[in-house]
């Protein structure tokens, strides 16, 4: 009893948070408690599209190239190298009113930006797909928005994933995941 009077409101406080500790370690060592390593579902490949706005270039040559690997990083946490799949870009463009109501605006390029350019940029990479269907990159879940930097031996540039493109076809060859998926269609139906 003596040692309960010598125990200061801090000391109590020390020792709930053990013991929170304890019983979320328990739960989670007997599978109670979902983590992130049960949450996944299958590995695949992925393609993402990542947008490039305004980017100042005045070299002649071209800033990506089909086939070149370019550097990720994606919430400022460096990832791997990815090869490009696809680029498309094209000049800034502005918006003109008119006084048409049919076709209340036309679209020209910007002259006044004339090095100023819109990408997008298509990558490949296989990625841990979790039970919601959400794309696991580096431990991060990439999502449509999400900002993402390229960089090669001569950019770095921001960006922002526009578009997840998700492959039915599983990375490894024996397609143990299609399987289940098919199995579980069949039993649905």
């Amino acid at each position: 009893m003596q040692f309960l009077k010598k125990l200061r409101p801090f000391d109590y406080l020390v020792i709930a948070i053990i013991f929170v500790i304890i019983i979320v370690g328990l739960l989670t060592y007997t599978g109670k408690r979902a983590t992130s390593s049960n949450q996944i579902e299958t590995t695949t490949n992925v393609e993402l599209e990542v947008y490039l706005r305004g980017v100042n270039v005045t070299s002649d040559e071209p800033v990506f190239k089909k086939g070149e690997e370019t550097f990720i990083t994606i919430r400022n946490v460096p990832y791997t190298k990815l090869t490009i799949k696809d680029v498309k870009f094209d000049k800034r463009k502005a918006i003109i009113p008119t006084i048409n109501p049919k076709k209340p605006y036309i679209v020209i390029d910007d002259d006044t930006a004339p090095y100023q350019y819109d990408y997008l940029v298509k990558l490949n990479d296989s990625a841990k797909i979790t039970k919601d269907g959400d794309a696991v990159l580096g431990g991060n879940k990439v999502k449509i928005g999400l900002p993402i930097t390229l960089e090669g031996p001569k950019y770095k540039l921001n960006g922002v994933i526009s578009n997840i493109i998700v492959s039915p076809e599983p990375v490894n060859n024996n397609h143990e995941d299609l399987d289940k998926h098919t199995k579980l269609n069949q039993d649905v139906q």
